[in-house]
Protein backbone atom coordinates (compact mmCIF):
# COMPACT_ATOMS: atom_id res chain seq x y z
CA UNK A 1 0.00 0.00 0.00
CA UNK A 2 1.21 3.55 -0.85
CA UNK A 3 0.19 6.89 -0.41
CA UNK A 4 1.91 7.62 -3.73
CA UNK A 5 -1.21 8.18 -6.56
CA UNK A 6 -0.95 6.18 -9.80
CA UNK A 7 -0.19 8.15 -12.80
CA UNK A 8 -3.00 8.60 -15.53
CA UNK A 9 -4.15 10.63 -18.12
CA UNK A 10 -8.08 10.91 -19.03
CA UNK A 11 -6.06 11.19 -22.98
CA UNK A 12 -6.64 8.03 -25.26
CA UNK A 13 -5.44 9.27 -28.91
CA UNK A 14 -2.10 11.18 -27.23
CA UNK A 15 -1.46 9.86 -23.76
CA UNK A 16 1.00 12.61 -22.73
CA UNK A 17 -1.78 15.09 -22.99
CA UNK A 18 -4.55 16.21 -20.54
CA UNK A 19 -7.50 15.53 -22.87
CA UNK A 20 -7.39 14.34 -26.22
CA UNK A 21 -7.46 17.07 -29.09
CA UNK A 22 -11.80 16.46 -29.62
CA UNK A 23 -12.18 17.25 -26.56
CA UNK A 24 -9.87 19.75 -25.37
CA UNK A 25 -11.34 23.11 -25.20
CA UNK A 26 -8.34 24.84 -26.03
CA UNK A 27 -8.39 23.54 -29.15
CA UNK A 28 -10.35 25.34 -31.61
CA UNK A 29 -8.81 24.40 -34.45
CA UNK A 30 -9.35 27.79 -35.79
CA UNK A 31 -6.17 30.23 -37.91
CA UNK A 32 -3.66 31.47 -35.11
CA UNK A 33 -4.62 35.01 -34.54
CA UNK A 34 -2.91 37.64 -36.61
CA UNK A 35 -1.52 40.20 -34.75
CA UNK A 36 0.72 40.54 -31.35
CA UNK A 37 -2.07 41.84 -29.02
CA UNK A 38 -4.85 38.64 -30.54
CA UNK A 39 -1.79 36.28 -29.80
CA UNK A 40 -0.84 37.76 -26.39
CA UNK A 41 -5.08 37.09 -25.45
CA UNK A 42 -5.04 34.13 -27.04
CA UNK A 43 -1.71 32.80 -24.83
CA UNK A 44 -3.57 34.42 -21.67
CA UNK A 45 -7.16 32.71 -22.72
CA UNK A 46 -5.46 29.17 -22.94
CA UNK A 47 -3.43 29.49 -19.79
CA UNK A 48 -6.65 30.62 -17.44
CA UNK A 49 -8.53 27.63 -18.90
CA UNK A 50 -5.14 25.23 -18.55
CA UNK A 51 -5.19 26.28 -14.58
CA UNK A 52 -9.09 26.20 -14.55
CA UNK A 53 -8.98 22.50 -16.23
CA UNK A 54 -6.12 21.61 -13.61
CA UNK A 55 -8.70 22.55 -10.97
CA UNK A 56 -11.81 20.29 -12.24
CA UNK A 57 -13.06 17.52 -10.00
CA UNK A 58 -11.24 17.78 -7.28
CA UNK A 59 -12.78 18.70 -3.91
CA UNK A 60 -11.49 21.43 -1.22
CA UNK A 61 -9.29 19.49 0.54
CA UNK A 62 -7.68 17.99 -2.60
CA UNK A 63 -7.33 21.65 -3.99
CA UNK A 64 -5.65 22.73 -0.55
CA UNK A 65 -3.69 20.55 -0.41
CA UNK A 66 0.00 21.96 -0.12
CA UNK A 67 2.84 20.12 -2.50
CA UNK A 68 6.00 19.24 -0.13
CA UNK A 69 7.44 20.85 2.97
CA UNK A 70 7.84 23.62 3.72
CA UNK A 71 6.29 24.84 0.58
CA UNK A 72 2.53 26.04 0.98
CA UNK A 73 1.51 25.76 -2.54
CA UNK A 74 -1.71 24.71 -3.10
CA UNK A 75 -4.08 24.45 -6.73
CA UNK A 76 -6.34 26.86 -4.57
CA UNK A 77 -3.25 28.66 -2.98
CA UNK A 78 -2.27 29.27 -6.95
CA UNK A 79 -6.13 30.32 -7.85
CA UNK A 80 -6.16 33.12 -4.49
CA UNK A 81 -2.52 34.10 -6.00
CA UNK A 82 -3.21 34.63 -9.20
CA UNK A 83 -6.54 37.20 -8.45
CA UNK A 84 -4.45 39.02 -5.92
CA UNK A 85 -1.91 39.28 -9.07
CA UNK A 86 -4.79 40.45 -11.37
CA UNK A 87 -5.42 43.03 -9.01
CA UNK A 88 -1.89 44.32 -8.72
CA UNK A 89 -1.27 44.36 -12.67
CA UNK A 90 -5.07 46.69 -12.29
CA UNK A 91 -3.09 48.92 -9.63
CA UNK A 92 -0.28 50.00 -11.77
CA UNK A 93 -2.56 50.44 -14.90
CA UNK A 94 -5.15 52.61 -12.70
CA UNK A 95 -2.84 53.92 -9.81
CA UNK A 96 -5.02 56.62 -9.12
CA UNK A 97 -7.56 54.12 -6.90
CA UNK A 98 -5.44 51.44 -6.06
CA UNK A 99 -7.73 48.55 -4.87
CA UNK A 100 -6.18 46.57 -1.23
CA UNK A 101 -4.77 43.04 -1.61
CA UNK A 102 -7.70 40.31 -1.46
CA UNK A 103 -5.71 38.18 1.16
CA UNK A 104 -4.24 40.55 3.22
CA UNK A 105 -0.49 39.90 4.00
CA UNK A 106 1.99 39.07 1.55
CA UNK A 107 1.34 35.28 1.31
CA UNK A 108 -1.99 35.80 2.70
CA UNK A 109 -3.33 33.98 -0.92
CA UNK A 110 -1.16 30.67 -0.31
CA UNK A 111 -1.01 30.88 3.93
CA UNK A 112 -4.77 31.14 3.56
CA UNK A 113 -6.15 28.06 1.44
CA UNK A 114 -8.00 26.33 3.50
CA UNK A 115 -9.97 22.41 2.51
CA UNK A 116 -13.72 25.17 3.03
CA UNK A 117 -16.10 24.78 0.00
CA UNK A 118 -16.97 28.89 0.62
CA UNK A 119 -13.38 29.47 0.20
CA UNK A 120 -12.99 27.65 -2.78
CA UNK A 121 -16.09 29.34 -4.52
CA UNK A 122 -14.91 32.45 -3.41
CA UNK A 123 -11.29 32.06 -4.87
CA UNK A 124 -13.03 31.43 -8.28
CA UNK A 125 -15.04 33.97 -8.18
CA UNK A 126 -12.16 36.31 -7.11
CA UNK A 127 -10.29 35.32 -10.02
CA UNK A 128 -12.88 35.79 -12.35
CA UNK A 129 -13.76 39.11 -10.76
CA UNK A 130 -10.30 40.32 -11.10
CA UNK A 131 -9.40 38.93 -14.45
CA UNK A 132 -12.22 40.96 -15.84
CA UNK A 133 -11.18 44.30 -14.28
CA UNK A 134 -7.73 43.93 -15.41
CA UNK A 135 -8.54 42.87 -18.88
CA UNK A 136 -11.12 45.99 -19.42
CA UNK A 137 -8.75 48.25 -17.97
CA UNK A 138 -6.02 47.22 -20.29
CA UNK A 139 -8.44 47.41 -23.37
CA UNK A 140 -8.30 50.65 -22.76
CA UNK A 141 -4.54 50.74 -24.34
CA UNK A 142 -4.71 49.21 -27.80
CA UNK A 143 -1.36 50.68 -28.52
CA UNK A 144 1.27 47.91 -26.86
CA UNK A 145 3.47 50.57 -26.63
CA UNK A 146 2.10 52.69 -25.11
CA UNK A 147 3.59 53.23 -21.38
CA UNK A 148 1.61 53.95 -18.27
CA UNK A 149 2.22 57.41 -16.76
CA UNK A 150 3.11 56.48 -13.55
CA UNK A 151 6.27 54.00 -13.96
CA UNK A 152 6.57 54.02 -17.82
CA UNK A 153 5.90 50.40 -18.30
CA UNK A 154 4.74 49.49 -21.56
CA UNK A 155 1.58 47.84 -22.06
CA UNK A 156 3.56 45.08 -23.71
CA UNK A 157 4.97 44.31 -20.36
CA UNK A 158 2.23 43.92 -18.84
CA UNK A 159 0.57 41.65 -21.63
CA UNK A 160 3.87 39.24 -21.59
CA UNK A 161 4.06 39.21 -17.86
CA UNK A 162 0.89 37.88 -17.08
CA UNK A 163 0.78 35.52 -19.99
CA UNK A 164 4.16 34.48 -17.96
CA UNK A 165 2.90 34.33 -14.99
CA UNK A 166 0.32 32.23 -16.01
CA UNK A 167 2.76 29.63 -17.74
CA UNK A 168 4.26 29.25 -14.90
CA UNK A 169 1.91 28.63 -12.37
CA UNK A 170 0.51 26.47 -15.19
CA UNK A 171 3.44 24.31 -14.88
CA UNK A 172 3.30 24.40 -10.91
CA UNK A 173 -0.65 23.18 -11.15
CA UNK A 174 0.54 20.28 -13.36
CA UNK A 175 2.81 19.37 -10.48
CA UNK A 176 0.66 19.64 -7.69
CA UNK A 177 -2.46 18.01 -9.91
CA UNK A 178 0.02 15.16 -10.34
CA UNK A 179 0.39 14.74 -6.68
CA UNK A 180 -3.01 15.24 -5.73
CA UNK A 181 -4.46 11.97 -7.88
CA UNK A 182 -1.84 11.19 -10.33
CA UNK A 183 -3.44 12.60 -13.19
CA UNK A 184 -1.11 14.02 -16.01
CA UNK A 185 -0.69 16.15 -18.96
CA UNK A 186 -0.36 19.13 -20.88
Amino acid sequence: MTDIPERWSQASVYPDMWADPDKDPRNNDQPSPDGELATLREYLTDYRLTLRMKCEGLNPEQLARRSVPPSTMSLLGLVRHLAEVERDWRNWIVPEDPAPRLYGEKDGDFEGARPEQELVDSAFADLAREQAATDAALAEYSDLGARLAHDNTSIRELWVHRVEEYARHCGHADLLRECVDGRVGQ
